[in-house]
């Protein structure tokens, strides 16, 4: 019976463990004015990438433009999906002064953004 308990409790701690250490994803869409420049749109393409090399809990990071032939994106035209180890990685990346001084630079020629955050399965 002990052995039985033993048993469950390393399996629940190892469940709670794996849990615990899912893949935290930020997922960023841009949608530009019609008045962004090419040359201003790749400088913020350029910056993003920039951004997540300076912070460093930023464990991983691509970016792609829109190529669906569905034509259901509402204008987002970029994705940013950047991940973190933990929703932590993610709390010292919003107030960074990195990515404020970014996010400073991109809104003059934004106009939409759609984040969605969520823990990996």
């Amino acid at each position: 019976m002990k052995l039985l308990f033993l048993t469950l409790a390393t399996t629940v701690l190892l469940m709670t463990s794996a849990a615990a250490e899912a893949p935290y994803r930020h997922v960023v869409f841009f949608k530009f004015k019609d008045t962004a420049t090419p040359e201003q749109v790749q400088t913020i393409e350029k910056a993003f990438i920039e951004l997540a090399k300076k912070i460093d809990t930023v464990e991983a990071f691509e970016w792609g433009t829109n190529v669906s032939p569905e034509n259901l994106n509402d204008g987002f035209t970029h994705c940013f999906f950047v991940t973190f180890a933990n929703k932590a990685g993610l709390e010292t990346y919003l107030p960074h002064p990195s990515h404020q001084s970014f996010v400073a630079q991109l809104k003059p020629i934004l106009d939409k953004v759609c984040v969605l955050d969520y823990v990996a399965k």
